[in-house]
């Protein structure tokens, strides 16, 4: 999935013009915390709500003393490499721009998080493994074989690394409603194993944070 296919026009990008309230009007409509600035498709930057409350909301915000930070992402990006620039610098949304740098659209964080939500078996029945290993002694392949040795599918795997150390967690998906033999086998290959969630407790656990991250993004 890339850029192109995630991008909405919806938010209309902001004029140096337009009133900072103004802005902060349609910022609040689409539950967001930044707007593109525009001008004849060049992307100028970035205009962030602390930006207007920090100056005169009445006037302008052409008219603001501004350094305008200018995060963007090309319309062939990869989401992965787009989620992380979101996360890097906090926002909410993030401009795309194709290769002649004309402005195309926004993609928001709530799009982004519904896009994972669908793709990446958060929706299915099943249930999770959160193993840790030391970095350089892990094998995915050998991971893999051992859960479908007991005949389970797996539907997602994401890796991230333990902050301040050299290892890291793989967190599983499977369809399966109880990892107990898994997990044996884990632990016999030397991996620990330091959740299983079965098929009930995380779908009510997803629902829950699901839930609560929907109900923050809508604040």
């Amino acid at each position: 999935m890339t850029a192109k296919e995630l991008l909405s026009n919806e938010i209309i990008p902001a004029r140096t013009s337009d009133k900072g309230e103004d802005i902060l009007s349609v910022m609040h409509l689409f539950h967001v915390r930044h707007i593109p600035i525009v001008n004849n498709l060049e992307l100028l930057g970035l205009l962030s709500e602390s930006d207007i409350v920090t100056h005169d909301p009445s006037e302008p915000v052409g008219s603001y003393s501004l350094s305008l930070f200018r995060p963007y992402c090309f319309e062939n990006e990869h989401v992965f490499d787009i989620m992380g620039q979101l996360s890097r610098f906090d926002l909410t949304l993030i401009p795309v721009i194709d290769i002649s740098h004309k402005y195309l659209g926004v993609i928001t964080m709530e799009a982004l998080i519904h896009y994972f939500a669908d793709s990446f078996a958060f929706s299915e029945n099943g249930s999770v493994l959160t193993i840790e290993s030391n970095e350089m002694n892990y094998s995915m392949s050998e991971i893999c074989r051992t859960v479908e040795s007991e005949g389970v599918s797996i539907l997602s795997t994401f890796i991230n690394k333990v902050p301040d150390s050299t290892r890291v967690q793989i967190t599983v998906k499977t369809n399966a409603t109880d990892n107990f033999r898994i997990k044996q086998n884990l632990e016999r290959f030397g991996y620990d194993v330091l959740v299983t969630v079965g098929q009930d407790e995380y779908a009510d656990s997803l629902k829950e944070r699901f839930d609560s991250l929907m109900a923050y993004l809508n604040v």
